[in-house]
């Protein structure tokens, strides 16, 4: 199989292995933390959940990290990423374990939702440092199946994680808090992980690397303004475009995620242990399309170019989408999500590719913690439209039908600009 020699060769790379253990342990823990919150403030027996107390959490987690996330990258260009990853994993596992203690005293929402905003915070900063090192412990030969292999193994992580936080329901013990304790032991196994790596290995090669932070500061405006440029360049234009057309992506799929939740948890099952394991069922599904994704996108990608491959998968979920999700049934929900996640994450794979390829890597923490910030927006923003869409039970037709023409636009522009 392509996808298994293709990992053996990545793996002799001994930078690469250690930076994937990281990886893997870190995204792992968010699956864990992220469905232990999911439960808490969506499936809770005693909770009335709707569409825009869905997105109310949303915006608070993601939102005010989304404007200070462009400073994430001005430092992520600075600082030494090994100790980014050191650091920020125990950071979070500290907060991940007041986060339980917090749950187990039964604190008003906002209070929760604080400390949980401290864990999403972090974890901006070591995702956007994870796409930024990666170009620095493999060859360019190699770069595209790295970014094939190397986030969707993240991805995956993150659902066996998911996955990982129901067996703790069922088997140890009914309490989100024992989940989220779980969660802070991955997140702490990840900070060890990285001290296997060399604290110089992952640059970024500055002569300032560890600068005051008044003088990081000062120069805040100035640096994102030279990224915004480089980004803009003619030469690296389809960087910008794959940028615009990923965070399009990224709404549709936020949209259909929102309305998947207010699914399980009213119309298609009776029980809120029902509406959870199908959510879990559906994620499962999801991160099934990211592992296909893995295995086409390095083929696809060199026959058609990551341009084009983008167009493929947009123009595949907008026929798709429609054909299954109009039916609000639970088979093709599941086809469904498998179908999105294999589109989704195969053009986040090729834009990873673009991005990398042609940004130079003084720029690249700055542009990826850009690339964080655009998801959350897009994320976010997807949260309220469906809020305002979408009925109590879930079913609601304009939604998908929106999804599919947004799709659609982005297939078509994107072919327009592989044309030209």
């Amino acid at each position: 199989m392509a996808v298994v020699r293709d990992l053996r060769v990545l793996l002799r790379f001994q930078g690469f292995r250690r930076l994937l253990a990281v990886r893997l342990l870190s995204q792992g823990a968010d699956g864990v933390f992220q469905v232990a919150l999911a439960a808490y403030v969506v499936f809770s027996p005693e909770r009335q959940t709707s569409a825009a107390a869905i997105a109310s959490a949303m915006a608070v987690l993601l939102l005010p990290y989304s404007l200070l996330g462009p400073f994430a990258g001005v430092f992520l260009d600075r600082w030494r990423r090994r100790q980014v990853f050191l650091y920020g994993n125990l950071l979070r596992a500290l907060m991940a374990a007041v986060t339980a203690v917090l749950i187990l005293g039964g604190v008003p929402d906002w209070l929760l939702y604080v400390s949980a905003l401290c864990v999403t915070a972090v974890n901006r900063f070591v995702l956007a440092g994870l796409s930024a090192a990666l170009p620095r412990v493999v060859d360019t030969e190699r770069l595209v199946v790295a970014n094939s292999l190397s986030p969707t193994a993240g991805t995956l992580a993150a659902t066996v994680g998911g996955g990982l936080a129901f067996l703790v329901r069922l088997l140890i013990a009914d309490s989100d808090a024992a989940v989220v304790v779980v969660g802070a032991g991955l997140y702490l196994c990840a900070a060890l992980a990285s001290l296997r790596i060399a604290k110089e290995l992952l640059g970024p090669d500055r002569a300032l690397v560890n600068p005051r932070l008044a003088t990081a500061l000062s120069g805040t405006a100035r640096d994102l303004v030279a990224g915004v440029r480089h980004v803009a360049a003619p030469q690296r234009r389809e960087a910008a475009w794959a940028l615009t057309a990923m965070s399009l992506m990224r709404f549709c799929y936020g949209a259909m995620l929102v309305m998947v939740l207010m699914l399980s948890r009213y119309a298609l099952t009776s029980s809120t242990d029902g509406g959870l394991a199908l959510l879990g069922l559906a994620l499962g599904f999801s991160g099934a399309g990211f592992f296909a994704a893995a295995v086409l996108t390095p083929w696809a990608a060199g026959r058609l170019g990551p341009g084009r491959w983008i167009v493929v998968c947009a123009g595949a979920a907008a026929l798709l989408e429609p054909a299954l999700g109009l039916l609000f049934a639970t088979v093709p929900l599941l086809a469904g999500a498998f179908v999105l996640g294999l589109t989704t994450q195969g053009s986040k794979i090729a834009t990873d590719t673009i991005v990398q390829t042609l940004v130079e890597d003084d720029f690249r923490g700055r542009i990826f913690s850009v690339y964080d910030v655009l998801f959350n927006v897009a994320f976010v923003s997807a949260a309220a439209v469906a809020a305002l869409m979408l009925p109590p039970d879930g079913r609601s037709v304009p939604l998908v039908v929106t999804i599919a023409v947004i799709y659609g636009g982005v297939a078509a522009l994107m072919a327009r600009f592989e044309r030209q």
